[in-house]
């Protein structure tokens, strides 16, 4: 069986590599991870002493959905859009970000300027014709019976 240290490094380094992280955030989170890990080993851990989820935005509404950017709440990472980061960073889905914020449903979780040029790139491959197209002609076979 692998030793804590070796968990630890393991653990730390999964999570490394897919977040940036500065030397001093590695060195508490090497620390945490083994903290944990050896109270887990002796029996001591309780679910009580994860840490609460925060509540409280790490910014504000207004400055999190911009034109070019959408800031996470829970993290303060800015991306083009929001819902695969909320998946694999948060384990949380769109739903549940939006319910926990306060997020109208008819706010796009993505930036303004990608969300645009997404429905731009549409208009130009003909898109929505060829959907209008396919409707139309679902709907003449439905007629037909």
């Amino acid at each position: 069986m692998a030793t804590l240290l070796e968990m630890t490094a393991e653990i730390v380094a999964a999570h490394a590599s897919t977040t940036p992280m500065t030397k001093e955030e590695l060195l508490a989170e090497l620390s945490e991870v083994g903290k944990a890990l050896a109270a887990i080993e002796k029996g001591e851990f309780r679910e009580s002493e994860l840490p609460a989820e925060e509540t409280e935005p790490a910014v504000s509404r207004k400055k999190a959905f911009g034109k070019d950017k959408v800031i996470c709440m829970i993290c303060s990472k800015e991306m083009k859009t929001l819902a695969r980061h909320l998946k694999t960073a948060h384990g949380m889905k769109p739903g549940e970000y939006r319910k926990q914020f306060d997020i109208p449903r008819t706010q796009p979780l993505a930036a303004r300027s990608y969300s645009e040029s997404r429905r731009q790139m549409a208009v130009d491959r003909g898109l929505g014709e060829n959907l209008a197209k396919a409707r139309a002609a679902r709907g003449k076979g439905r007629k037909k019976k």
